[in-house]
């Protein structure tokens, strides 16, 4: 059941802590995901194809940078159950906690398009 690999998605406390650190955010690389949770790059990654595969996020290209971003093509019911999680998650310590570091990242990957 697709519906199953969905909640088992948002039940994770990593994941659920990339889905807060994108809401606010267009996207996100898995360098920016990995210092503001303070966890390796790999285990991000390996979270990221998870909430890839259960239609969560969607990743794409921009030189040697992939970044996420949350799916906004996904379905009605699931977008609805996201902004529920988010909603009673955001004034969380541990988020808030996330975002500062986020934004107290020095050297993010440049957002401009590069042909």
């Amino acid at each position: 059941m697709k519906q199953t690999i969905f909640f088992q998605c948002l039940s994770d406390e990593t994941r659920l802590r990339t889905l807060l650190l994108l809401e606010g955010e267009q996207d996100l690389c898995v360098c920016e995901i990995s210092f503001a949770l303070d966890l390796p790059q790999p285990k991000v990654s390996r979270h990221l194809a998870a909430m890839r595969d259960a239609g969560l996020v969607v990743s794409h290209r921009r030189a040697q940078w992939v970044f996420y971003s949350v799916n906004e093509e996904m379905a009605e019911w699931k977008k609805q159950i996201v902004l529920a999680a988010m909603e009673g998650n955001k004034d969380d310590p541990i988020a808030q906690g996330d975002k500062k570091r986020l934004c107290a990242m020095k050297d993010r990957p440049a957002r401009c398009d590069v042909a």
